[in-house]
């Protein structure tokens, strides 16, 4: 079954192109994109950033030059960028993609957060400030995460209720996060989350690459070894002083700064960075299986051309 977000095929049209991390979702982004004639808009929350092109596998400079990508290291590290920003931005800048490349954009990424900001809408939250964050995060670094734990618990007590079923508790970022929004609102973080879709003005197909298992996790360690080979340790080496980051705190990085702090070896960074990075594709593939509105693609043992074509197929609805 076709599923088209907002109805019948639209004259304006976003095609989402999503997947685990190493499903092979930029080579066919890109040729769908050039079989439409359009432009790709990159949903990867760390593609965007400037200093992390590695670790985060950012399209070849090749990749690049055949298909005009949009928010791909575009930003600095020191500048985070949520999935609020890339609504925003994606939103004010589709019009111009449809007038402009026949009514069609493609949006490729594995953040699913971005992709959902991007398709559902994501609730306004205020703005936090530095002096917020920082206050939060001192907590967090002088007494840990059962302090937080608990200030959330006095402070949203809903929240803290889902978050304990969902095991959000244990994220320590996402914690905080509820802890910033609650003092920097003045009101309880849960009563800020509506968890309602906001409308479009433009169809939503969403297509899922997918692979047997097995065949995903094979991909996963041989991209992490060519990550490698193509240098990943020397770009973590260059990020060091920045490693307190938030946005630094990814598959990858974590687990070399471990390495390069003296803590793990380098064999044991490698071993985690793909124990993590399989963990972090079966999390996509849940967050995917739980949403109805995707065309899921099983693409292991097709060729690429395959793929293409069928994702063109959806694409019409036929």
């Amino acid at each position: 079954m076709v599923h088209h977000v907002n109805g019948n095929r639209a004259e304006r049209t976003a095609i989402v192109i999503a997947g685990p991390t190493a499903v092979g979702k930029t080579s066919v982004a890109i040729e769908v994109a050039e079989r439409l004639g359009c432009e790709i808009v990159s949903a990867d929350s760390r593609q965007i950033y400037s200093e992390m092109c590695i670790g985060t596998a950012v399209p070849s400079v090749e990749e690049l030059r055949r298909v005009r990508h949009h928010f791909i290291q575009s930003r600095s590290v020191a500048n985070p960028y949520t999935a609020y920003d890339f609504e925003h931005d994606t939103l004010a800048l589709l019009p111009d993609l449809f007038a402009r490349c026949g009514g069609r954009a493609v949006v490729c990424g594995g953040s699913m957060m971005y992709v959902g900001a991007l398709c559902n809408g994501i609730d306004d939250m205020p703005t936090v400030s530095n002096e917020v964050r920082e206050s939060v995060h001192s907590e967090f670094d002088a007494h840990g995460l059962g302090h937080i734990q608990r200030r959330l618990k006095d402070l949203d007590p809903t929240y803290y209720a889902q978050a304990e079923a969902s095991d959000e508790l244990q994220n320590p970022r996402r914690v905080m996060h509820a802890i910033e929004v609650s003092l920097q609102a003045g009101v309880p973080y849960s009563t800020l989350c509506t968890g309602e879709s906001k409308s479009r003005n433009f169809g939503i197909v969403k297509i899922a690459l997918v692979r047997d298992r097995e065949e995903l996790y094979r991909r996963i360690e041989a991209r992490v070894d060519q990550m490698m080979a193509l240098g990943l340790l020397e770009e973590v080496k260059r990020l060091m002083p920045q490693r307190g980051l938030t946005t630094l705190d990814t598959v990858g990085y974590r687990e070399l700064f471990a390495h390069l702090e003296g803590k793990i070896s380098l064999d044991e960074a490698v071993r985690q960075i793909k124990r993590n990075t399989r963990h972090y594709a079966k999390k996509q593939l849940t967050w995917i299986k739980g949403d109805k509105t995707y065309n899921v693609l099983n693409i292991s043992g097709k060729s690429q051309s395959e793929v293409v074509e069928e994702v063109l197929r959806i694409e019409s609805g036929n």
